[in-house]
């Protein structure tokens, strides 16, 4: 017998019906009413909320780091393992599913939806990080690492430390965080697609929670995926905000002010609302091609512009320094560098883990009819090499300006400014700029829509065509908690509150690797 016919259980049967909206009750009304107290508290008690935000990170950063970092080597081993395992020729959809877009499309609105935002401000912004940390060496107070560089630094040795420095930011932007999402989008989209269940995060743990997945315990999971996207995309959201601004008071003097911030996150916020009311296909599938299309453009006009040479020789010396440092850096015993691991490593897994509900259902519902091992390969592997070109091309030639005449401006800027002042070294400064600054905001756009229409879908039953209004809602909810986190304490308060909410969903997607190979296994029996 069929999961769909043990489930006995219809897409919204739970759903209640008032003022044209169509919600699923308890899990809309909890999660809609708890993020708008929280937006309310945080706007009438900032300082307050600045500070819980300044103590909460490094609470959980230096209590639970063996967490995520236990958690997310056992995505990729369980990823790899689907991959070379006959479980890799089962059919997402069934054995006579067709693809629903075209390679083209399903990868540029994967990629978009992943991560665009956060490859663009932190593409010059880490290796620099990295770099100088590494060649610094290490320093301790009372026998504790008080330096923030990567496993062992390298003191004063320049290209050792550029290898450190590349292999570190491509381990946060490689195989581990490409792997959350690919478990997640796996899970979601074999048990809606091949067992017909709702495409909510509940359905996921049917084979482990039976029955009581459409009761209290299958509530929580959604309530969970509902605050875990909508803090980690504010989370970027925030980030995005402050790198468009400060790219703005580059090229034209815009002033940068919290207030600024806000009318920016409100302007892009409309921007989403209209590609949200567009719907999947009309909206968020050509803002994302277009996109990928821009990156590309930026992308080449670097390469081109900047040092090619170096360049292109250093994403093969980059690729051997990622394979040869991801044991060490995946470790997470005895490790020395704390700052680098707790600061840097479990922030990054807190926030891909908070985005992973999002992303994750987000790729599930673009991805019917894939094989499994088809759908990994293009969800983890592709990724992590484009994932590292980007970071090569960016990284290497704001590394090759330091190397070469010290760089000091790039060295000295602010995070969210890094990029706009690599570009300063390069012809056509205000047109890559004025690129730089386009990509952030439809990245922004692109990341606000699909995360709209993946909220809409848990707090609706999973419901896909749910009404516009209810998305509406989630969108402009998505930009207030922005808008909250950067006046209540800024980068601090926003990967805080990340990792807050990545935390207890660690634990969600380890038990979701169980019920997969569970589901896998009955489907090949069958």
């Amino acid at each position: 017998m069929s999961d769909k016919k043990e489930a006995d259980y219809e897409v919204g049967q739970d759903n209640i019906q008032i003022m044209g909206l169509d919600i699923h009750n308890p899990v809309f009304g909890v999660s809609g009413l708890t993020i708008i107290a929280f937006v309310f508290f945080s706007l009438v008690f900032q300082e307050e909320a600045g500070e819980f935000f300044g103590w909460l990170r490094p609470a959980l950063t230096s209590n639970f780091d063996w967490v995520f970092m236990i958690a997310c080597n056992i995505f990729v081993l369980f990823c790899l393992f689907l991959i070379v395992t006959p479980y890799g020729g089962i059919r997402l959809g069934g054995k006579d599913a067709k693809p629903d877009y075209s390679y083209a499309g399903w990868f540029s609105m994967l990629f978009a939806a992943g991560m665009g935002i956060g490859l663009v401000f932190w593409g010059v912004a880490e290796p620099i990080s990295h770099y100088g940390s590494s060649i610094g060496g290490t320093a301790a107070e009372n026998g504790v690492r008080t330096d923030w560089a990567p496993l062992g630094a390298a003191a004063g040795d320049a290209a050792a430390s550029r290898d450190l420095a590349m292999a570190a930011t491509i381990f946060h932007w490689g195989l581990h965080p490409w792997a959350i999402y690919a478990v997640v989008a796996l899970a979601l989209a074999f048990f809606s697609f091949n067992r017909g269940l709702p495409l909510t995060m509940r359905s996921v743990f049917y084979p482990i929670f039976g029955k009581y997945t459409w009761g209290f315990l299958g509530h929580v999971i959604d309530v969970l995926a509902v605050f875990a996207t909508i803090f980690g995309l504010a989370t970027s959201l925030g980030l995005g905000a402050s790198q468009a601004l400060a790219g703005l008071n580059y090229l034209f003097g815009v002033p940068v002010s919290d207030g600024m911030k806000v009318l920016l996150i409100i302007v892009i916020t409309v921007f989403a609302l209209v590609s949200v009311v567009a719907g999947l296909d009309k909206g968020v599938k050509r803002l994302s091609e277009a996109n990928m299309i821009l990156a590309a453009v930026l992308l080449l006009l670097v390469l081109v512009l900047g040092p090619t040479v170096a360049i292109l020789t250093g994403f093969f010396d980059n690729m051997v320094a990622y394979v040869k440092e991801l044991p060490a850096l995946s470790n997470w015993v005895g490790r020395e560098d704390t700052n680098f691991m707790q600061g840097w490593t479990t922030f990054y897994w807190a926030w891909w883990i908070s985005w992973s509900p999002f992303v994750g259902m987000f790729i599930a519902r673009i991805s019917r009819g894939r094989t499994v091992r088809e759908f990994i390969i293009c969800v983890l592997v592709i990724p992590t090499i484009v994932g590292a070109l980007w970071m090569t091309v960016f990284g290497g030639a704001a590394l090759e300006q330091i190397m070469g005449d010290g760089g000091a401006a790039l060295k000295d800027a602010a995070l969210e400014l890094k990029m706009f002042k690599m570009f300063e070294a390069f012809p056509l400064t205000g047109i890559l700029s004025f690129i730089g600054i386009i990509l952030v905001v439809v990245f922004f756009v692109t990341s606000s829509d699909s995360g709209s229409l993946v909220i809409d879908t848990i707090t609706a039953g999973g419901k896909t065509n749910a009404p516009t209004a209810q998305r509406v809602f989630w969108c402009v909810l998505e930009g207030a908690i922005a808008i909250v986190l950067l006046l209540g304490g800024g980068l601090g308060a926003l990967q805080a509150a990340a990792i807050a909410t990545g935390f207890p969903f660690a634990i969600v997607l380890v038990l979701m690797c169980l019920s997969i190979f569970i589901g896998l296994t009955r489907e090949r029996r069958k």
